[in-house]
């Protein structure tokens, strides 16, 4: 007398069910923040572009640095008149190179910061523009009243790949003016520095920045990446429902 086999026993499905709900909600919660994100990077770029464009203002008085809202006046076009002071400082960059047909400088190279007396007595820094690591030792800082048409900036921000300034060298990785001042010997400076504006062809060193470069620079990957995790999202409903299926499914008796 034969034996029919015992049915083999189904998968319970809660656990991986709220598994699914709780993970589905992380990514279309990744998704919908990524989604906001852009928006508010769009803004921002769009900002941007509008300040960029403007007609050059004079800079804020010193006696307002204290209490200027530095994200709202990065990029604004400006104009300062003054003279410029002894020595320079360099931070090294890269500069990708531009589209074919573009005439730019490009490469490992330094921006050129200098130090910049305004008529009011103030001191500001402005990054003169980029140049290339081979031409970097023939240039000489700029002397003599000048009015410099250019671009406000904040502080650029470090993180944990950054390596170390070495200020004794006036070498830096980060544009920031509080420590190139102090390794040029200079009184408190603004707490923003002023982006020299292109000149020409872009093909003299130091050549200034140009503003619809800077702004192009700016990453806007938003949208790829809220697509990406609602992607998953629906891969993960479909792996699940898959593996409910097959669990469901009658099973055979032998």
């Amino acid at each position: 007398m034969s034996e029919s086999a015992s049915p083999t026993p189904r998968p319970k499905l809660l656990l991986p069910a709220l598994l699914t709900v709780v993970g589905v909600g992380v990514l279309f919660y990744l998704g919908a923040w990524q989604w906001q994100r852009m928006d508010e990077k769009r803004a921002f770029i769009t900002r941007l572009e509008t300040q960029a464009a403007g007609s050059a203002a004079p800079l804020p008085p010193a006696s307002d640095w204290p209490r200027l809202d530095l994200a709202a006046v990065d990029l604004t076009r400006a104009v300062a008149k003054g003279s410029y002071l002894d020595g320079i400082a360099g931070v090294r960059t890269t500069i990708a190179a531009g589209p074919p047909g573009s005439r730019q400088l490009s490469g490992f190279g330094r921006w050129v910061f200098q130090g910049f007396r305004l008529e009011d007595g103030a001191t500001i820094l402005i990054n003169r523009g980029f140049v290339p690591e081979a031409r970097f030792s023939a240039i000489t800082p700029a002397s003599g009243q000048a009015t410099v048409t250019g671009f406000l900036r904040i502080p650029e921000a470090r993180n944990s790949f950054t390596p170390a300034d070495l200020p004794q060298q006036r070498e830096f990785y980060t544009r920031d003016p509080a420590a190139i001042a102090a390794s040029l010997g200079l009184p408190a400076t603004a707490p923003f520095y002023l982006e020299a504006e292109r000149q020409g062809d872009g093909l003299t060193p130091p050549a200034g920045v140009d503003a619809r470069e800077l702004i192009a620079r700016i990453p806007d990957n938003h949208l790829q990446y809220a697509l990406t995790w609602w992607g998953l999202a629906l891969t993960l409903i479909g792996v699940f429902g898959a593996y409910a299926w097959q669990a469901r499914r009658p099973t055979q008796s032998g």
